[in-house]
């Protein structure tokens, strides 16, 4: 029974934050715009190409978002 009750409290925990997330982020509740340098997709891929076209001084080159990358260091092809 103890069981039941813990995965219906969790499960409702999950609901609830969900709900709230929604209410405050998505609609917006407390006022604001979704700002442009988020929603635009032409910045971001600006952005992109302007990282990595940025030139390090200091040790090899490492690409500058890796997890999207998923590989840290950038080898010279020879």
């Amino acid at each position: 029974m103890s069981a039941v009750k813990i995965t219906g409290a969790i499960a409702a925990s999950f609901v609830v934050a969900f709900t709230c997330d929604y209410i405050i982020a998505d609609r917006k509740i407390f006022g604001g715009t979704t700002p442009g340098t988020v929603s635009n997709k032409e910045w971001a891929a600006e952005t992109e190409k302007k990282f990595q076209a940025w030139p390090r001084t200091a040790g090899p080159p490492v690409v500058m978002n890796p997890i999207s990358r998923q590989n840290f260091i950038v080898k010279a092809e020879e």
